[in-house]
């Protein structure tokens, strides 16, 4: 009896090692591939838009990130889903304001969504372990909703669950997440902190900076010059 025990628990233990491999495997790979260009066909291209989504921020998080969505094809790009924190009053009035004035009738091929923050402005580090826990568990559950072919954010916080989110979507094989991150304007000489951990993480396919002393500093970001 305590033999077939044993088994088992080699059994067992083979298995979970095999499953940690595995995950570990594809954690490497991807994250071997995260950065790099993907060849898709010309017609497969043209077939299909891309499932597109837009994190919000607020005040000039918000306004940056809106001028970027604005100069997009929104043929290409459909739907557009877009996220901004509970508290933010403002924003996603802001997007579906954008959405009415280019969109017109196709405004049903957009989408908004609110999500927990990780912290709010003055909230103390202790009390924001429960409310980053939360934020995460909501930003999977709506990354696996979603499910969206690319991610773009320009850095406030609300993005930092989104995108490790979409990466485990990446890592999982649920979908291969192109994300784009857009630092701020207002970032002339140093990142700001959720765009330093995504460039340390290697988690952005594509990473633009709008000055060139930033890309100087940081040589795997892409300078794009100001976009505002």
């Amino acid at each position: 009896m305590e033999e077939d025990e044993q088994s088992g628990m080699r059994w067992w233990t083979i298995l979970l090692g095999l499953l940690v491999v595995g995950f570990v495997s594809r954690l490497v790979i991807v994250w071997m591939f995260t950065g790099q260009p993907r060849v898709t066909s010309k017609d497969s291209r043209k077939e299909r838009s891309l499932k597109t989504l837009i994190v919000l921020g607020s005040g000039g998080h918000t306004a940056e990130i809106l001028r970027i969505v604005e100069k997009m094809n929104f043929e290409n790009y459909s739907p557009r889903c877009y996220i901004a924190a509970v508290t933010d009053d403002h924003s996603l009035a802001k997007a579906k304001r954008l959405e009415e004035e280019k969109a017109g009738d196709e405004l049903k091929q957009s989408r908004f969504y609110r999500i927990y923050r990780s912290r709010e402005v003055g909230q103390s580090y202790i009390t924001s372990v429960g409310t980053t826990l939360l934020a995460m568990a909501h930003a999977f559950y709506l990354a696996f909703s979603i499910r969206p072919d690319l991610i773009i954010c320009n850095g406030p916080g609300t993005c930092l669950p989104v995108c490790i989110a979409g990466f485990v979507l990446k890592v999982l094989g649920v979908r291969w997440v192109v994300m784009v991150y857009v630092e701020s304007i207002a970032r002339v000489r140093k990142l700001s902190l959720t765009g330093l951990l995504f460039y340390k993480l290697h988690l952005m396919d594509q990473f633009f900076v709008q000055w060139p002393k930033l890309q100087q500093k940081f040589p795997r970001t892409q300078y794009v010059g100001r976009l505002m």
